[in-house]
């Protein structure tokens, strides 16, 4: 049998690694928000797979601001009634 390519859930799992030191190094808050991105890239595996893009980490990067923007858009809908009930 050949050997097979790596995964992108595997690629990734390797790109994280090599980002401990710098998490390490992080304050304790800011070690809970850096999980937080890569719990994000991380959600978005199964697409960044399908893209089999030549740089990897250019899909870590694109999965993170796309999660972010959800997040975004979510919280400005939340605003968006909260205000909408102080208007009337």
């Amino acid at each position: 049998m050949g050997r097979t390519n790596p995964t992108f859930r595997d690629t990734l799992r390797h790109m994280e690694e090599q980002w401990q030191p710098y998490r390490r190094a992080l304050r304790y808050r800011d070690q809970e928000t850096f999980d937080t991105l890569w719990g994000y890239a991380r959600e978005h595996a199964d697409a960044g797979g399908y893209l089999s893009h030549p740089d990897p980490a250019v899909v870590m990067l694109f999965s993170v601001c796309l999660a972010q923007q959800r997040r975004l858009n979510e919280l400005e809908t939340l605003l968006d009634i909260e205000t909408d009930g102080i208007h009337n």
